[in-house]
């Protein structure tokens, strides 16, 4: 089966329902902020270390090489999708900052079905791009899950740690929405 491309080009607007009906969803709030706020930052700063810690080794938006050659480093070493990753485990982390907990696990579902077909659709091109080399990458590391997570030879920090986090900030602004949602309705209930 072939993912329609037009899954892989809407995926960010594919992974905003959950967001969407949690920033304006006001009732069946957790209104415990140093229980919510604490853990929605943390699993947040996880999500985002792992994008930083891919991007350093990807280093796709740091600088546009071309033929872009196969990255087996750092995070690749675990799992062949560590920014999807990253970007699910944020996107949980913004669900809990938006106070509607039982969202989360919703959340988590519709990213990994979304990513799913996505990942799907780029592993083919990746498959016409790389041939023999991805497939036997594909047959030795996991779509999502580590089989073994080894931090001795992850390369954890490298030349381009800086600019990652730099680039990667940008995924703040999926807690602004609940930010400002959290100030508001400190407004109205009063």
């Amino acid at each position: 089966m072939r993912v329609p491309q037009w899954v892989y080009r809407l995926r960010a607007i594919l992974l905003t329902p959950p967001l969407v009906f949690a920033a304006f969803l006001p009732r069946f709030e957790v209104e415990n902020d140093l229980l919510v706020w604490p853990l929605a930052i943390s699993i947040f700063c996880v999500g985002l270390a792992i994008r930083v810690w891919g991007q350093q080794h990807l280093h796709y938006t740091l600088r546009k090489t071309r033929p872009r050659q196969l990255v087996t480093t750092g995070p690749y070493r675990f799992v062949r999708n560590p920014l999807y990753v990253g970007n699910i485990v944020i996107g949980v982390g913004a669900t809990i900052a938006s106070e509607v907990i039982w969202l989360a696990p919703v959340t988590l579902i519709w990213w990994i079905v979304v990513y799913s077909f996505v990942v799907r659709y780029e592993e083919s091109h990746l498959l016409e791009q790389h041939g023999e080399e991805y497939r036997k990458y594909m047959a030795e590391i996991p779509r999502w899950f580590p089989r073994h997570l080894s931090l001795k030879r992850a390369e954890l920090i490298n030349s381009f740690f800086g600019r990652s986090l730099l680039i990667e900030t940008r995924c703040v602004w999926a807690l602004a929405p609940f930010i400002l949602k959290e100030i508001l309705s400190s407004y109205v209930s009063r």
